[in-house]
């Protein structure tokens, strides 16, 4: 059986409700560096492999581990978070200020389209992979493991739903487990999450 451990990006400015900035630009917030550390301490797996998104906050969650384990990550676009513009960021701005912006940004259809064309490659990445990556990237592939699809307005919005009560805090761990060509299990890893909480500073509670 092969294993791929998925994990989101500790917490960011933006999640801390931080100034708005391009998305792939968001760092992690202090927190969300304390809480990488920790997660490096108390992850006990050796990767094959290392991947994370074009993004800043998932690159500075990977380091501390990527430290530990003496490796450097791949990055990978397939894992690029859902980017739209943010109503704030563009507040003010004329059409010829806004259109560099508009470049860097998808549509949600194109999102799904991501996600659709990275499930295939989970078959060819090795045993022990580790992905870092975020929250609504690992929800829509979730969803789409377990059959449903968001192409259009009722899948979205039941989609919406799911990915509410789906628990996806800053640096959860899960576990992705192959059967058979093309069909995946979802895991969560409740003993590292509950680890990381453990291993945080006693004065940040």
């Amino acid at each position: 059986m092969k294993t791929i451990t998925f994990i989101r990006h500790g917490e960011s400015t933006a999640n801390a409700g931080g100034i708005t900035m391009a998305h792939d630009a968001i760092p992690l917030s202090e927190l969300g560096k304390i809480q990488a550390q920790a997660l490096a301490a108390v992850l006990d797996l050796q990767p094959s492999k290392i991947v994370v998104s074009e993004f800043l906050r998932t690159h500075q969650t990977a380091l501390p581990f990527c430290d530990k384990v003496s490796m450097q990550p791949v990055i990978h676009a397939g894992l690029n978070e859902f980017s739209c513009l943010d109503p704030e960021l563009i507040q003010g701005m004329v059409g010829a200020q806004r259109r560099p912006m508009a470049e860097q940004a998808d549509t949600f259809h194109e999102f799904e389209q991501r996600v659709t064309a990275f499930m295939p490659e989970l078959d060819s990445l090795p045993d022990k992979t580790v992905l870092f990556g975020h929250g609504i990237w690992f929800a829509l592939l979730t969803w789409k493991l377990l059959g449903f699809n968001a192409r259009h307005h009722q899948g979205m919005q039941a989609f919406r739903r799911f990915r509410s009560g789906f628990p996806m805090p800053n640096t959860a761990v899960y576990r992705l487990e192959s059967f058979a060509p093309g069909r995946w299990r979802v895991q969560a890893d409740e003993v590292t999450m509950n680890k990381v909480l453990a291993a945080m500073p006693a004065t940040l509670f």
